[in-house]
């Protein structure tokens, strides 16, 4: 049957089945095992759970609770509001029985793509049939209704944010909050005088913020509370180093800094990712340790409240499962909450309100930067003792440099907003904190002041904003039971447990909303896994479901159809960290070069279809960051040297190293902006992998809807082009047009020369490399010419199939 492509929504809703004869279900050699094994670790001993699945083709969409011995006749009424980007011959509803060790098909019921694609409501009871197509045993039928939108139908789709009426992303747990001032950050901290000027909006100019010391002022001004939660949070290292900028207590480490808040009174939490496995096979790549037993060392014995919190699954799931998700996943927010005191009211007034950081920043070893990401010149100043270089085995201050430089992105957020971070916050310690010590506010509430706008909505500098998360019920109370209750949250209902995936949500929305461009920085880029080509692999075995890949080249596509210019700049590290050769970083570069090859092929047969031959990189280009210094004088020299002829070697000799980058963040027409932990793959997109938050927000009077945009998101992105450029040019103003593109493509080209070169003379004028990649006519991802390893290393830039390391843990 013709597959179709559906991209736009499905509303899809399973009633129940009719009358089932399950009677066989657990006879024969299965069902004695699966006695067994029930009778040995006492679960599930006979009882049926029966729950159904909805797949386009064969990626998984939606699944059903459980419901238990209702063997005849199941009864779910489940709503499903399903984000698709999917090509398709059929909708298929599976209905399994679950059991201790995996689940038992009983049946598939297919709904031709055919009957849905023009929009009319499908509402019928469906054959269920077996493996071979046949009737299942007393032709039982589920009951289902379908509907489907195409994104033409959206009134947002291609549109942008038309006016402050915007109501947000829909269906989600949080819902959108005016009159909330933002500051974003990138890097820990910006030097003074960093920043050219970049005009904004209203005579304005752009005014970088520093985020290490917001957070010192934030913590150390608290009276009442200070929240955190960090995939990792390390006690030993100060967070103010900037000798031109020198705050009182500046160099007290983090730790002495929440020891001395919480013996003034202050309620001190923290919960840190409790990192449990530390699976072996990811230790030996050479993943940084999360300091998490030395972090709950620390402040044993003291006021502070320090809890390590493993991923704990939802009580649902199979025992495999189970030991997967606490060994295997992440807690990965990172925010700080903390109560401030009101803007403009002097000394007197006692009153105070939330304030809360979220971003991609952990307040661990490692992470503190400026702008220049310098490689040899900070190693006797602010890096001697932090040191950070887990891409080399044996790397250490006492051999010397290139530590590797980080970048990455942070948020301040003020109003409302604040205190959805705070309820966040709330519902995760309920869950995991132990004792009940949050700060009750309500018998605060005569000195912190409810949630209430921080601007006015006249006010030109005012921003809405709306929190989004992946997390589960397993890490956050206060979820409904209920399917039906869950949806009208904006959750999504699973197998046995409650899911937020709304940062995807917000992606999908963003992306389907764009008009112009787009601007991404990820830590990761891969997904979209089921429009991967079959080259080794069986797509259907990966489920790195999620659609951002697949929305950016459909978007692109439905542009070059139309003959409208659009453009995606995506930056990305060289290689995810840890040693490049290694099977995890490897296998991850391998979905990375995947989820390219399908985006530029989607491409490259648009532009054939229009009878172009345009380089598909003038719609679509992948960047990465490096630097590269001379030798100066007085420069720090280290007591050893690395081992001959090893990467660590060679990378020092060159004086040159990868920038990390660390940033969870989507520019959309520089009108709207997402800053989060989330990474673009699926353990960050799923909600029922690793649990993060994100923000989305907009400034309702710098909108691009008759002129471009020109408020605080506009500088931010010319900041951030000024980092990695190393200048700004006009061309910068509108990132949709062929020569803004073919500039920072020509750029980045020059940069990775000069990178790659066997001589220097200079340091690197700027950081922005090519992705060292090439593209074929067909839209296939290839060697770039000369460069088969990334340099200095023995690793593969387009990555290696790994044999033994299983998808859900490198995707």
């Amino acid at each position: 049957m013709a597959q179709h492509l559906l991209h736009g929504t499905l509303h899809a809703t399973i009633y129940e089945v009719d009358e089932l004869h399950t009677g066989g279900l657990r006879s024969g050699f299965f069902g004695k095992i699966l006695a067994n094994v029930e009778e040995t670790i006492g679960v599930g001993k006979g009882e049926t759970q029966l729950y159904a699945t909805i797949d386009l083709q064969r990626a998984r969409v939606g699944r059903t609770r459980k419901i238990k011995d209702e063997a005849k006749n199941p009864k779910w009424y489940e709503s499903f509001h399903i984000y698709c980007a999917h090509l398709a011959s059929d909708i298929i509803f599976t209905v399994k029985d679950d059991n201790p060790i995996g689940a038992t098909l009983i049946g598939r019921a297919y709904v031709p793509v055919d009957q849905v694609i023009h929009g009319e409501e499908v509402d019928q009871w469906v054959e269920i049939l077996d493996n071979d197509k046949n009737p299942i045993h007393g032709g039982s039928k589920i009951h289902i209704k379908l509907q489907y939108f195409g994104v033409e139908a959206d009134r947002n789709w291609n549109q942008g944010i038309k006016s402050a009426k915007f109501p947000g992303v829909p269906y989600t747990f949080f819902s959108q909050r005016k009159g909330c001032k933002v500051s974003l950050y990138q890097d820990a901290h910006i030097p003074d005088n960093f920043v050219p000027r970049i005009p904004l909006a209203g005579g304005k100019n752009y005014e970088p913020q520093r985020c290490w010391e917001d957070i010192f002022d934030a913590i150390n001004n608290a009276q009442h509370m200070i929240y955190i939660t960090g995939w990792s949070v390390y006690t030993e290292i100060s967070l103010v180093r900037d000798s031109r900028r020198p705050k009182a207590g500046g160099d007290m480490t983090v730790g002495e800094l929440l020891k001395k808040k919480a013996s003034e009174g202050v309620r001190v939490l923290i919960l840190v990712w409790d990192d449990r496995t530390s699976v072996d096979v990811l230790k030996k790549d050479g993943l940084m340790a999360t300091h998490d037993e030395e972090t709950e060392n620390f402040f044993r014995g003291s006021d502070v409240h320090c809890i390590l919190c493993p991923r704990n699954p939802d009580d649902g799931g199979s025992i495999v499962q189970s030991l997967q998700v606490s060994a295997m996943f992440t807690h990965h927010q990172k925010i700080v909450v903390v109560d401030s005191e009101m803007p403009n009211q002097g000394g007197g007034s006692q009153m105070r309100r939330i304030v809360s950081f979220v971003g991609g920043i952990d307040l661990c070893d490692g992470r503190y930067d400026t702008p220049f990401h310098s490689l040899f010149r900070t190693l006797d100043t602010v890096h001697h003792d932090d040191f950070h270089q887990p891409n080399f085995t044996g790397a250490a201050i006492t051999k010397g440099g290139p530590r590797e430089p980080w970048h990455d992105i942070h948020s301040r957020l003020e109003g409302p907003i604040a205190w959805d971070v705070l309820y966040n916050f709330e519902q995760r310690w309920s869950k995991q904190g132990g004792k009940d010590i949050l700060v009750k506010l309500r018998e605060l509430s005569d000195i912190i002041i409810t949630p209430s706008p921080v601007m006015f909505q006249e006010d030109h500098d005012v921003w809405n904003v709306q929190l989004f998360r992946s997390i589960d019920g397993g890490a956050a109370a206060g979820f409904p039971e209920s399917p039906e209750a869950a949806a009208e949250a904006g959750l999504v209902s699973g197998k046995d447990n409650i899911i937020d995936r709304s940062i995807q949500d917000a992606y999908i929305h963003a992306i389907r909303r764009a008009k112009d461009f787009i601007y991404i920085e990820n830590q990761y880029f891969l997904g979209s896994s089921f429009a991967w080509a079959a080259d080794g692999i069986t797509p259907e075995d990966i489920n790195a479901l999620h659609l951002i890949p697949k929305e950016l080249s459909l978007k692109i596509v439905s542009k070059i159809e139309k003959g409208e210019k659009f453009r995606v700049y995506v930056v990305v590290p060289m290689w995810p960290e840890g040693l490049p050769e290694s099977a995890s970083v490897q296998a991850i570069l391998d979905w990375q070069k995947r989820t390219m090859e399908m985006m530029y092929k989607d491409i490259v047969q648009a532009l054939r279809a229009q009878g172009s031959e345009d380089d598909p990189r003038n719609y679509l280009t992948f960047f990465c960051l490096g630097n590269r210094e001379v030798k100066k004088e007085g420069e720090y020299e280290p007591a050893e040297r690395p081992d001959a002829d090893s990467s660590y070697m060679r990378a020092q000799e060159a004086r040159r190293f990868m920038i990390y980058v660390h940033t969870k963040m989507m520019i959309v027409d520089d009108e709207y902006i997402i800053i989060g932990s989330a990474n673009i793959n699926q353990r960050s997109m799923d909600g029922a992998r690793d649990s993060e938050i994100a923000m989305g927000g907009y400034q309702p009077h710098h909108l691009s809807h008759r002129q471009p945009a020109r408020g605080q998101i506009h500088g931010f992105r010319m900041s951030l082009w000024y980092e990695h450029l190393g200048m700004l040019d006009e061309t910068f103003l509108d990132p949709s047009s062929v020569e803004c593109i073919e500039k920072v493509n020509r750029i980045s080209e020059k940069y990775w020369d000069l990178y790659s070169s066997e001589s220097l003379e200079h340091d690197l004028p700027g950081h922005l490399l090519r992705y060292p990649i090439g593209v074929d006519s067909e839209g296939g991802v290839t060697e770039f010419p000369g460069f088969k390893f990334f340099p200095d290393a023995n690793a593969c830039i387009l990555g290696t199939k790994s044999d033994y390391l299983p998808p859900i843990l490198t995707t």
